[in-house]
């Protein structure tokens, strides 16, 4: 068996649920968020995992938290997991941002690979300190089942790079809501994507639930 990463998402949060800028913020889970990382915990305890790794932000923690709860793994933080820092958009819906920031809104839905946030970071740089970790993964575990637990933006960009599509289109061509498990395979022929924003793990309640 080879390396096969499982990239999940955490679980809502008040501000996922408000559809609102948070990088650098950090929320807890709301209830159904909570819900959410127990039902995926649930579905998934049963494979033989390798290795747990999280971004350190309280969100992540706390959904890997209930896998690791019960599988007796430690968890491995990583800075390089961080969802992307949107500076002065921190917290503010995409209406408040268009208002305030419009002209670097524009360029930043243009091309977010290259155009930052005002003050943030930009969908490269995230790219570069995520995939760092990618590359300690394969060196440290050459086969055998890993679960990343980040962030919406970080995970979209992370895919992109690993299936070779234009990282300033991860928002075009990438979807991750709360909760989803998307699958990549490493092959002969390179990363293979076995599945993509997954939420069969939850119950349809919780898949229901507006918000993003």
């Amino acid at each position: 068996m080879g390396l096969t990463l499982y990239f999940l998402r955490h679980g809502q949060t008040s501000f996922s649920r408000a559809n609102a800028f948070c990088g650098e913020l950090d929320p807890p889970l709301t209830e159904a968020g909570t819900a959410m990382a127990a039902a995926f915990a649930s579905a998934y305890a049963e494979l033989p995992w390798q290795a747990v790794f999280a971004s350190p932000m309280l969100r992540t923690r706390a959904t890997a938290q209930f896998l690791c709860d019960r599988l007796g793994l430690q968890m491995q933080l990583r800075d390089g997991l961080r969802e992307i820092y949107y500076g002065q958009w921190e917290g503010l819906s995409t209406q408040e941002v268009n208002e305030r920031f419009h002209d670097d809104y524009v360029s930043w839905l243009s091309d977010p690979g290259w155009n930052a946030p005002t003050g943030g970071e930009r969908g490269i740089d995230i790219y570069y300190r995520s995939n760092a970790v990618l590359l300690e993964i394969e060196r440290q575990y050459p086969s055998g089942n890993i679960l990343i637990v980040s962030h919406k933006a970080t995970i979209r960009i992370m895919l992109c790079g690993l299936l070779g599509i234009d990282v300033g289109r991860f928002r075009d061509r990438i979807a991750a809501p709360v909760a989803s498990v998307s699958i990549v395979e490493y092959t002969a022929r390179g990363p293979l994507l076995l599945a993509l924003a997954e939420r069969s793990h939850l119950p349809a309640h919780l898949r229901e639930l507006p918000g993003t």
